[in-house]
């Protein structure tokens, strides 16, 4: 197993390869982060369902992916914060992502949101990803 730099950017990217594959549900190392990802694409409606198993040494965040007529409901999308260059924002430079069609994911002093949750509670934060 590889030692990962930026554990948000590879939860996001098995997220991405386990809809463009088909897969229904993929298995992640688990964090309060990605957790808290999982609720937001949850509650956006690009995921079913997710949930921690911690039967195995370590807790994995198993994640069900969502499809609608056997086309996934993730477009795609993009990290924007990387470890060698972080990117943080205002409340009112928040981009909206595809004039509305996507969402972004900010974690700010108040815990991770979407970008129209930060915007209306006026707090900034580091801009994590875009996703539609």
């Amino acid at each position: 197993m590889a030692v990962l730099s930026d554990p948000i950017s590879d939860f996001l990217t098995r997220f991405k390869n386990a809809s463009r594959a088909g897969n229904d549900q993929f298995l992640a190392p688990f964090s309060k982060v990605k957790a808290e990802i999982a609720r937001i694409l949850k509650e956006e409606g690009y995921i079913w369902n997710y949930e921690v198993d911690t039967s195995g040494k370590f807790p994995q965040l198993q994640v069900k992916t969502k499809f609608v007529d056997g086309t996934p409901a993730l477009t795609d999308l993009k990290k924007v914060s990387k470890p060698g260059r972080r990117h943080y924002t205002g409340s009112q430079e928040i981009p909206r992502v595809l004039n509305g069609l996507g969402i972004s994911i900010v974690s700010t002093s108040k815990g991770i949101m979407t970008g129209a949750q930060a915007r209306r509670q006026k707090v900034g934060g580091e801009l994590l990803a875009f996703v539609w």
